[in-house]
């Protein structure tokens, strides 16, 4: 049984992981030793559906299976053992980086991806079945439209969990943090994810060394991820412009962006600069200019207010220099911009609360620049966040809003597919509603008690068709609501007004 388990291994590795014929014979005794067998199997058995198959995961069930029966390892080992096997399987990172590298020069950027994208899903680092489990629509809002998801991979964080990370002591845990480019070849522990099967490529991001990998749980297509090779907190300023730009030029097939750099407005993980970016054109990349400025100091540059829900302004134009120094012009100007009347102050003290994403990408030769305004401040009112999702959504989504979100890619819970579900049986009829039990904190749906009264007060679904296709439209206009809340100059004409007093303080002129 472990022959032909071996065997097949092998033939998935030839086909899929540029695994060398005269590097068969050591592979097999590799195997052979990590499964502690005496002997390959005597007789070829067909390999052929293993040299055919999409994903690793049927064989890396059979080796978890095999090697937990056996003893090689314990409950609850199977994800390392898994990264570990499809680890020594696939090629060294030297040589990962020497085969994109070829690849790029003889066909370009998009089949360099395609190489190492490729190789990151048939090793199993990129978790293909995973993804698609996700649930996925869009929300056609009669603009430029929303996408949402329900990611079931990954559990949801707090902000105050996310901001510990920044003055969390350093010790001596490595890898310092899962970005680092330590994590290459990581055998991973109960506390951090195996590595083993992650390969990377090395780029130079702003005369920096930085590398790119995919997302192991990818929110769109090929969603990968720009990270420097030192340990450092995010930052954006000035220079990060030019690293933005030195990636589309490298990947004109990518945009790129940077999460802001603090706590509520920022991403995830805010002590370890990185980029994300990706082959997917997002929704905010199909908004249109509504107000149009000119620069008497750059005017080569088309420069635009984006007809979009959160405050974003564009300039596109095929000179670097001009774009990489306008964008640095922007986001240095808006670290020290105060609207009182917009509740935007700069800073509280020496407390910083104005910060920005910027995104950028490349269209045939012209660049387009993308700069989101971004402000963390809290209040008495808004203690969560004055510009980060009001009460009343919290319990759609309580993460804070980060680059892919703000871009109108909604990434909600993984809660929310029970839990839309059972709102939706309430609402046909299926199951009793009991307002008085959804008072209860304890009760699974006590955060959604208001969506649930709401819901009910249009009326009851006739079946269950209608009611989720209710319950999914609320969801959809919560979505756009919470992009609204986290625009920093609103809609109205105190925060149009607004928009244009920082439009003026750039120097610039509507059109």
């Amino acid at each position: 049984m472990v022959g032909q388990l071996i065997e097949k291994l092998i033939a998935y590795a030839k086909a899929h992981l540029f695994l060398k014929e005269e590097d068969a014979v050591y592979m097999r005794n590799v195997l052979l030793a990590l499964f502690r067998a005496d002997a390959p199997c005597e007789d070829a058995p067909d390999v052929s559906e293993a040299a055919q198959a999409d994903v690793p995961d049927a064989l890396a069930a059979e080796a978890c299976a095999y090697a937990l029966k056996e003893g090689i390892i314990r409950e609850g080992e199977e994800e390392r053992f898994a990264a570990d096997l499809f680890g020594l399987l696939m090629p060294m990172p030297s040589e990962v980086n020497r085969a994109f590298r070829e690849v790029y020069a003889a066909r370009g950027a998009q089949e360099a991806c395609d190489y190492l994208y490729g190789i990151s899903v048939k090793s199993g680092y990129v978790q293909k079945t995973a993804i698609a489990r996700n649930l996925k629509w869009t929300y056609d809002d009669g603009k430029s439209g929303l996408e949402i998801t329900v990611n079931l991979s990954k559990p949801e964080k707090s902000n105050k969990d996310i901001a510990k990370l920044l003055s969390a002591p350093k010790g001596n845990k490595y890898p310092a943090c899962a970005l680092c480019k330590e994590n290459e070849g990581f055998e991973g522990t109960a506390t951090h994810p195996p590595r083993r099967n992650l390969r990377t490529i090395k780029l130079t991001l702003g005369g920096e060394k930085w590398f790119l990998q995919y997302s192991p749980y990818a929110y769109y297509e090929e969603h990968c991820i720009a990270i420097n090779e030192q340990h450092v907190p995010m930052r954006v300023d000035g220079r990060t412009p030019a690293k933005l730009l030195d990636f589309v030029d490298l990947l004109p097939n990518y945009f790129i962006g940077s999460n802001a750099s603090l706590p509520i407005v920022g991403g995830s993980i805010l002590n370890h600069e990185h980029f994300q970016g990706g082959k997917h054109l997002m929704p905010m990349h199909r908004a249109k200019v509504k107000k149009q400025y000119k620069s008497a100091q750059f005017p080569r540059l088309s420069i635009g207010i984006l007809d979009w829900y959160n405050s974003a302004l564009r300039f596109e134009g095929k000179s670097r220099a001009d774009v990489e120094a306008f964008a640095g012009k922007v986001i240095e100007a808006w670290k020290t911009f105060d609207c009182p009347a917009c509740n935007i102050l700069s800073h509280t003290g020496e407390t910083p609360h104005n910060a920005c994403s910027p995104i950028c990408r490349k269209i045939g030769d012209t660049y387009s620049f993308t700069v989101i305004l971004r402000n963390n401040r809290t209040d008495k009112q808004f203690p969560e966040g004055i510009f980060h999702v009001h009460p009343e959504h919290l319990n759609i989504k309580s993460e804070g809003i980060g680059l892919i979100e703000a871009m109108g890619l909604f990434i909600l819970p993984p809660r929310l597919k029970r839990q839309l579900r059972e709102i939706a049986a309430i609402l046909c009829g299926e199951a009793a509603y009991d307002a008085a039990a959804l008072e209860d904190g304890a009760n699974d749906l006590h955060a959604h008690r208001h969506m649930i009264a709401a819901l009910l007060a249009e009326g009851k679904a006739a079946d269950m068709a209608e009611a989720e296709a209710r319950v999914r439209l609320y969801v959809d206009r919560t979505c756009a609501a919470i992009l609204d809340n986290t625009a920093v100059f609103k809609q109205d004409e105190t925060g149009q007004k607004g928009f244009a007093s920082f439009m003026e303080a750039l120097g610039l002129k509507e059109v």
